[in-house]
């Protein structure tokens, strides 16, 4: 190919090789993954598979409407080789499993230590009420990294997720699992009642214990969740992080989203949704068409990628999508954009872009 054509890819792995922790083969068979899907002349493909083995949890988070929207099923457990099967089917390298609460699955290891066997970098999203647990059947590897959810510090975080304690349990997590070499990160959702001076503090908090990074994005308004009154309009979210990513009072933090994805939340950049990037699998099939937004379940993966799907989805196009800035549309969107035009990678680069964080995976 010419070299105007894999300049974009080779600059994204040899600058995302400075990151500390992270897996320098994530960054290099990421990169070895776009470039072969575009080669082969595909526009849309997936780059992480959102695999929910189950809808069950033992919390119930008031900004979280997955347990509701999934109540008839919310007994129903995944089998190991189902959840296996449509991790291969989507064929993306990084798989984010979530839910529900991922740890309450009875063979969670099981397939958490067979997708590391078959050297997937797999990102397990827990609220840490169970990790110590975890910790005995699944041993430490640079293909897996807890990410371990967390909206503030203790009075905040708990009042989030309804239940006293769960914030110094979530912290103990954190610090025994990364005390036992595993990677770990955090991750947070901004809503309206969010405190930036608590997240600043709890940021810097998680930074000294030594995860990898934070992630952020807004909640999305699930119709299900108990409380629709605390999320954000696409105005509110930019105004809110504008002041969260102030460069003058975020010392001591490490944020693991891409840059480019937090210049958009702060509102300096625009980008059409890319959801078909992270395709979902839950316990009644793929989420069609998207993570936040389910008008039907489907067992084909591909039905995900028809053309015209995408022309009824996405801001602009459906009045559920106006509001969305979340990750999993978002961020990819990003990365899409910046490859496709070697002139704009060049320029981010430059900018010190590109080595300042990561491509979320979850």
């Amino acid at each position: 190919p010419p070299r105007s054509t894999l300049f974009p890819y080779t600059t994204l792995f040899r600058s995302i090789m400075k990151l500390a922790k992270r897996p320098i083969e994530l960054s290099f068979r990421l990169a070895l993954y776009l470039l072969k899907n575009r080669l082969a002349g595909r526009k849309r493909f997936p780059l992480v598979t959102m695999l929910e083995p189950l809808e069950m949890c033992n919390l119930a988070c008031v900004g979280c409407g997955r347990i509701r929207e999934y109540l008839p099923v919310i007994d129903k457990m995944m089998p190991v080789d189902v959840a296996l099967d449509a991790v291969k089917e989507s064929g993306a390298p990084i798989v984010s499993i979530a839910g529900g609460e991922p740890t309450i699955h009875p063979k969670i290891d099981e397939i958490i230590n067979r997708l590391i066997e078959q050297k997937y970098f797999v990102y397990c999203c827990t609220n840490g009420l169970l990790l110590d647990r975890m910790l005995s059947k699944i041993p430490p590897s640079k293909y897996l990294c807890w990410v371990i959810h967390m909206d503030g510090m203790e009075d905040k975080h708990d009042e989030s997720v309804a239940r006293k304690g769960v914030f110094k349990k979530a912290v103990h997590g954190m610090e025994l699992a990364l005390s036992q070499g595993y990677r770990v990160c955090t991750n947070t959702t901004i809503f309206k009642n969010s405190d930036v001076e608590d997240l600043w503090e709890m940021f810097r908090l998680v930074n000294e214990i030594g995860v990898e990074g934070s992630m952020i994005s807004p909640g999305y308004d699930f119709e299900d969740a108990p409380d629709r009154d605390l999320f954000l309009t696409r105005r509110e979210s930019r105004s809110i992080f504008k002041k969260l990513l102030d460069p003058t009072r975020t010392g001591g933090m490490k944020f693991y989203n891409n840059p480019l994805y937090l210049n958009f939340l702060q509102g300096d950049r625009e980008y059409q949704c890319t959801a078909w990037s992270n395709p979902t699998y839950t316990v009644l099939g793929w989420r069609k068409p998207c993570y936040p937004l389910a008008d039907e379940h489907v067992q084909d993966v591909n039905e995900l990628y028809e053309a015209d799907l995408w022309q009824k989805y996405g801001v602009g196009n459906d009045p559920r999508c106006a509001n969305c800035m979340m990750h999993c549309g978002f961020e990819s969107a990003t990365i899409f954009q910046a490859i496709s035009t070697p002139k704009d990678w060049v320029t981010l680069i430059k900018s010190g872009a590109a080595h300042k964080g990561g491509i979320t995976a979850a």
